[in-house]
């Protein structure tokens, strides 16, 4: 403990010390790499107290200026390219490959607010659209709504950080970040940045605190707005505790992707094991359940077996890994034990399925698995680990009723090139996105992202969560007398 870093609480554009801190271990090897201090109630007042002097500051900031801040905080964070990337892959166990990219990712989350904060607003309506309105002005303006809390989870702990910041940031809104305990340094840097981009003081406070310390800000008034990402338990209960505030739900789900006959089967199977194992198939729109058309069944699954058994695996600080530690020994025993809960009940293991003993054992092979039945938990529940399922269909509507049949909801795939399957399942899949020919991983910053069923309420999206975080404000105007 002594050579490693403390790393403090920032608000109101500081960093403050606290009476009550936490170690952050390293995934792989689990090594203390930080001291991290931990919120009590009198720093979450303060923060309190700073957002709503920031709000009134930056509600009456020109969108211009807003925009600089903004395109600011993604160059600071290219110039910290090598802190970032060495926390990421430290606090989060995440291979170097996919810490670059996140990187990459969040820059440009920054980016596209700067671009949004410029042209955000309202429309004209056409009053004289009605004969009450003849005679008559209209439009609508879109104005900030006050504090926001970002609840974020540790799998993405910069970039699902900048999808709560960025926009809030946007529209004119403070903001107070909840990080993850086992990663919460990324978005401490961010909070450093941020203050040295020119964000207002009080405008970004990150706050690592204990759950029940956080419901102080459920009940807070000036807090308008909870937006959460993680699981489904807590999310909703959040919601039932948020009283009159809007709230945001990205929950997750168990993505199911779909093999037709006429897919391209090599695309699909680098594709399918990727988007299933790449970062140790943490991730909430992981490739989990794979149905296959029994008629290319048997080829697909050889194709994806070569291709897992190609990823390398190890410590996620070198370039080559592709699969690196989930993120705590918790969570690798209940992968083991959902892996060997299903074997149990029937279900072979086609590939993996074994812990490896590098760094401290948080390392679990990828893993394919078959003759799986839909109750059980490797099918039913989010994995967050690197295993798949892989089942056989006979029709197409069957592989969409076996997608559907989930309470999540948040992303499907299609790989094929049949014009009729790939409509049918657009129109049927009860997903918040279809990815066509491609696995349900795929994500752009700037689009729509969210779910259906227990996979979470609104959406993520720059713009979209611009909406969101923003009241609308209707203006009429009598021409003449």
């Amino acid at each position: 403990m002594r050579n490693t870093p403390t790393f403090y609480l920032w608000i109101n554009g500081k960093a403050q010390e606290s009476d009550s801190n936490i170690e952050v271990r390293n995934p792989y090897n689990d090594t203390v790499i930080a001291s991290v201090a931990m919120a009590g109630k009198k720093h979450i007042r303060e923060a309190i107290r700073g957002c709503a002097d920031a709000f009134a500051e930056m509600r009456s900031m020109p969108r211009i200026k807003r925009a600089h801040i903004l395109a600011n905080i993604a160059d600071g964070l290219r110039d910290s390219t090598t802190e970032i990337v060495d926390t990421l892959i430290l606090e989060g166990g995440k291979p170097r490959l996919f810490a670059e990219q996140e990187l990459n990712r969040t820059m440009s989350v920054f980016s596209w607010a700067a671009e949004e904060a410029k042209r955000f607003g309202g429309e004209i309506i056409p009053m004289d659209g009605n004969e009450r309105g003849v005679g008559y002005e209209g439009y609508t303006i879109r104005e900030p709504i006050g504090t926001i809390m970002g609840i974020c989870p540790f799998n993405f702990p910069l970039n699902l950080v900048a999808h709560k910041v960025a926009p809030a940031l946007a529209v004119g809104n403070p903001c107070i970040i909840k990080p993850a305990s086992s990663t919460p340094i990324s978005a401490l840097i961010m909070a450093r940045i941020a203050s040295e981009a020119g964000a207002p003081a009080g405008s970004l406070n990150v706050l690592p605190m204990q759950h029940q310390d956080a419901r102080m800000l459920f009940k807070e008034t000036s807090v308008r707005m909870i937006s959460f990402t993680g699981s489904p338990k807590v999310g909703w209960q959040l919601k039932s505790q948020a009283g009159n505030k809007r709230v945001a739900l990205e929950l997750g789900g168990n993505s199911g992707t779909i093999v037709d006959m006429s897919a391209d089967l090599e695309w699909a199977a680098e594709r399918c094991a990727l988007g299933g194992f790449a970062q140790a198939g943490q991730s909430c729109i992981a490739v989990q359940r794979i149905y296959v058309h029994r008629c290319v069944y048997e080829p697909f699954l050889d194709l994806l077996i070569r291709q897992a058994t190609s990823l390398k695996t190890g410590n996620p600080k070198n370039k080559d890994i592709v699969l690196g530690p989930v993120i705590d020994t918790e969570a690798a025993d209940r992968i083991m034990s959902w892996i060997h809960e299903a074997k149990t009940d029937g279900a072979k293991v086609a590939h993996g399925g074994r812990r490896l003993k590098s760094g401290c054992g948080n390392i679990i092979e990828p893993t394919i698995m078959t003759n799986t039945k839909e109750k059980m938990k490797i099918c039913r529940e989010e994995l967050f680990g690197p295993v798949v399922t892989v089942t056989p269909f006979d029709h197409m509507d069957d592989a969409i009723n076996r997608v559907n049949h989930s309470r999540f909801g948040l992303q499907a795939g299609i790989f094929s090139n049949s014009l009729e399957h790939i409509q049918n399942a657009i129109d049927r899949l009860e997903v918040g996105g279809v990815v066509v020919n491609d696995f349900p991983t795929y994500r752009v910053d700037h689009m729509p992202y969210g779910g259906a069923k227990d996979s979470g309420l609104g959406r993520e999206g720059i713009r979209y969560a611009m909406q969101e975080m923003s009241e609308e404000k209707m203006v009429v105007i009598r021409k003449g007398k």
